[in-house]
């Protein structure tokens, strides 16, 4: 395995051309409520050619769907130019990339849009480099609307010519791509906003709560918040819906827990106290006590009317 592998590596041709995204092959692993529809945008680009999940009915049910290849191995992305990652928890980020860079050609690129710990987009990206392939970090924001309207915020961390070669893919389904920095700097972008998406989860829930208590009428609140110095895209996409008690998830609650553990932990190694982030880890533990981890995060407000 390891000669044919090495065999592989130096048979590839020189560095990737942008001129070359006509010829380009993608691969996409994590096909989720964010994964799904982002790799029907790398289809509509022409660029996908292979989808992998971990429940394989998904990728099964995709590839039949968009007419592209099932894959059951790693060894199913080994023609790939380009493997996307979308998946949950770091230990899935790694264990893909263990088995990509035992398969994937030398110049070949991993694009990963997980959010994880900023040490674990190093661990990948070396591992990967000594095989010969680059590899960017690449989390993103703007929940399940974002990704359905291909109008994500993406936040990369890696080499520039690198993020380039990306560029082709990551058009198909965003709205912007910022270059923040060497590996690494997209995760902490992504904990960045993290800490500002629960701060705003949490005033926004406590406030319609309030107005619940109060007798005000959704109808004329709403609007009237949106207008001012108060609105913002949770109070716009969510309002209405949690007033209604309807908790669709857009981003779950058990998705948003991970991520502010990891977050706490950026905090603590940078020295900084996050008071917001620690009330929120607890309001949303709470939460999956009570069964509400495959809920949208404003499911929070059941915590606020409790008074």
């Amino acid at each position: 395995m390891e000669s044919r592998v090495s065999n592989r590596h130096r048979a590839r041709p020189g560095p990737y051309c942008i001129d070359q995204e006509k010829f380009m092959k993608v691969g996409f692993i994590g096909l989720g409520a964010m994964g799904a529809p982002m790799a029907r945008h790398v289809h509509a680009r022409g660029l996908l050619a292979a989808v992998g999940n971990r429940s394989q009915h998904k990728a099964d049910a995709l590839a039949a769907e968009l007419g592209v290849r099932a894959a059951r191995s790693a060894d199913n992305f080994a023609d790939c130019d380009i493997v996307v990652l979308c998946v949950s928890l770091d230990a899935d980020v790694l264990e893909n990339v263990a088995a990509l860079a035992g398969v994937l050609k030398r110049n070949a690129l991993v694009i990963d849009h997980s959010t994880t710990a900023v040490e674990t987009a190093r661990r990948a990206a070396a591992q990967l480099a000594a095989q010969g392939i680059a590899f960017v970090d690449a989390p993103v924001s703007g929940g399940v609307e974002g990704a359905r309207n291909g109008r994500l915020s993406v936040m990369v961390g890696g080499e520039a010519d690198v993020l380039e070669r990306a560029r082709p893919v990551l058009e198909s389904y965003a709205g912007r791509i910022a270059h923040m920095g060497a590996v690494g700097a997209g995760q902490a972008t992504k904990a960045v906003n993290q800490v500002l998406v629960a701060g705003i989860n949490e005033a926004v829930c406590e406030g319609l709560a309030l107005a619940e208590k109060l007798g005000l009428d959704a109808e004329q609140l709403l609007p009237t918040l949106m207008a001012g110095a108060a609105g913002n895209w949770f109070l716009e996409k969510r309002g209405a819906t949690m007033l209604r008690s309807e908790f669709t998830p857009g981003f779950k609650c058990a998705h948003m827990l991970k991520d502010l553990r990891i977050v706490q932990g950026i905090a603590r190694n940078a020295g900084v106290y996050v008071s917001v982030t620690q009330q929120a880890l607890a309001d949303y533990a709470e939460l999956i006590e009570r069964g509400f981890g495959e809920a949208d995060t404003s499911a929070l407000i059941e915590l606020k009317r409790r008074g």
